[in-house]
């Protein structure tokens, strides 16, 4: 039978892991609704985001001028979802997921769609007791245009 000192290690790792849950599904909420600002808070000051086809940013000041060139306005509208994650932690204080992506966006200047599905990838880092993302690489399965 495990000890009180093991349980409460365990039940640590858990309530890390749904903490992560929670980081992600902001992550993309805020995507999906434009809220710039708050997503960033998602990321580490550092962090490191690969959206595949040679976008690579480094730094959330990269990132957040990158976010609002190509997602800013209101021509860009759609939905990301991320399923079956599969979260390790590694420390109390660093942890790896790997996320299902499905996005479907609509460009409406040109009524133009687009599905996509892949993984992320992803290094997490415990700040002042926030999970932040460190890393982020996604990775394309399948992309459709109509």
């Amino acid at each position: 039978m495990a000890d009180l000192a093991e349980l409460e290690a365990k039940i640590r790792v858990l309530e890390d892991i749904e903490a992560i849950k929670k980081l992600k599904a902001r992550y993309w909420r805020c995507l999906d609704s434009k809220s710039w600002d708050e997503v960033l808070e998602c990321f580490a000051e550092d962090a490191v985001v690969d959206y595949g086809r040679n976008i690579k940013l480094e730094g959330k000041k990269a990132l957040a001028e990158h976010l609002k060139e190509k997602l800013g306005g209101d021509s860009w509208i759609g939905i990301h979802q991320g399923h079956n994650p599969e979260i390790d932690v590694i420390s109390g204080k660093t942890a790896k997921g790997i996320w299902e992506l499905y996005v479907h966006t609509i460009w409406k200047p040109e009524n133009r769609g687009l599905r996509l599905g892949g993984f992320y990838h992803d290094e997490y880092v415990k700040e002042n007791g926030y999970w932040k993302i460190r890393s982020t690489r996604m990775t394309e399965i399948f992309i459709e245009t109509w």
